[in-house]
């Protein structure tokens, strides 16, 4: 319900008028005539500004013995009296910003100052040492000086007696920020992965990774995309985020690494002394390590002959793993063959019987089990297969000269 205003003596029609008369007279409506009839109010004249007529009758409404406000109040038409009110107020508010005008160069003066201190403290060298690589360090100073801009406009909103206005403009900026997260939430995850990524280090300059399918020798991690030179020399940009979600192989992490391959074997041959001949063949390669050792099993028999399984291990930092795998085939087979064991062909063999007009074929006779003779003494004299992937080291230095990257030599590997 809304309050009323007490009446010095009985609610009569001319004790109403007269304070209502009175309560205008104060509030310079001296223009507005009253008349009050069985506690009905009736308001009458011209106004300039239609806003007096609401708080008028509002006024009116909240005497004590009115039961009733008619209001004849009409605006005037004279475009002059009609825009005075609106120029008094304007002049008022002049009047008022002029007066709070050297309180506003304080406030100025006061969240400059601030930022500026902010800006100096960012420069310090020691958000390097408290950060654990430069990217880190860059958002520090920027989370720094975001901070003291914040901090300077609340300071000064406070020393103006505007703090209700900071809640405004914050919630403002809330479902702002909420709508771009929405719009660049790619761009955020990528970034988030690039601090991520950072942090973790889970490669360094010039190892050589695959990820998701893309091989080569890293060259940097920038705050956008990993980049990899692949081993025909040419840039490969991964971005952060499918780097922090996808699959990494690092071929660096240990030296050793293990070569594969499947050779086929004359069925007919003696398998065992093969399996050994073909391991003995690897031991002797002077490329092969000595631990792990290199193994070979019986993978398979088809229709085709027995499939050997080769296996060995190599120094990938001093030799090459392709050219070491295509040596230990080349080698292998050479010391098979020369053992005097064949190498089946896929070359299939169709015999026809009981056509007519074709003479059927003959299988062929079944050929004696050779026998494995001991790998050749020249193996050993081959000489060790160069790496190719340390070919690209030089060029991985000459890409990492002036670039950003977030990567650092000397860090601990994940």
């Amino acid at each position: 319900m809304p309050s009323t205003l007490s009446v010095a003596n009985a609610p009569s029609d001319a004790a109403i008028a007269n304070r209502l008369r009175a309560i205008l007279a104060a509030l310079d409506r001296s223009e507005i005539a009253v008349a009050v009839q069985a506690g009905v109010v009736t308001l009458d004249g011209d106004i300039a500004d239609p806003s007096v007529s609401a708080e008028v009758v509002g006024i009116a409404e909240r005497i004590e013995g009115v039961v009733a406000v008619r209001n004849q109040l009409a605006a005037l038409d004279d475009l002059s009296q009609q825009i005075d009110p609106a120029f008094q107020r304007f002049r008022a508010r002049a009047d008022q910003f002029l007066a709070r005008l050297p309180l506003f160069f304080l406030a100025a003066v006061i969240f400059m100052a601030i930022v500026a201190l902010g800006v100096l403290l960012s420069r310090r060298q020691f958000w390097d040492r408290l950060a654990p690589n430069a990217f880190i360090a860059g958002i520090y100073r920027q989370a720094f000086r975001a901070a003291c801009v914040i901090a300077g406009i609340v300071v000064a909103l406070d020393l103006l007696g505007a703090v209700a206005l900071l809640g405004t403009i914050l919630g403002a900026a809330g479902i702002v920020g909420l709508a771009i997260g929405f719009a660049v939430r790619d761009t955020v995850e990528n970034f988030v992965s690039s601090i991520m990524l950072s942090l973790r280090q889970p490669f360094r300059p010039n190892d050589l990774v695959e990820i998701e399918g893309d091989l080569g020798r890293v060259i940097r991690l920038t705050s956008r995309a990993t980049i990899l030179l692949s081993l025909d020399g040419n840039h490969i940009r991964i971005p952060n985020a499918s780097v922090f979600k996808g699959r990494i192989v690092n071929y660096s992490q240990n030296p050793a690494r293990r070569f594969t391959f499947d050779i086929g074997i004359d069925p007919d041959a003696d398998l065992e002394a093969t399996r050994l001949l073909a391991q003995g063949a690897l031991r002797a390669m002077p490329f092969v390590l000595d631990k792990p050792e290199e193994l070979v099993w019986i993978e398979n028999v088809n229709e085709s002959g027995a499939i050997l399984r080769v296996t060995g291990w190599i120094d990938q930092e001093t030799t090459g793993f392709f050219s070491a795998r295509g040596d230990a085939i080349r080698l292998v087979k050479d010391a098979i063959e020369a053992a005097g064991v064949s190498i089946p062909d896929t070359t299939y063999r169709i015999r026809l019987e009981g056509t007519k007009g074709i003479p059927a074929v003959s299988e062929p006779p079944s050929r004696p089990k050779t026998e494995a003779k001991p790998p050749p003494a020249e193996i050993a004299d081959q000489p060790a297969s160069q790496s190719e992937e340390q070919a690209l080291i030089p060029l991985v230095a000459a890409e990492r000269q002036g670039g950003d990257d977030l990567l650092e030599p000397d860090a601990p590997r994940e």
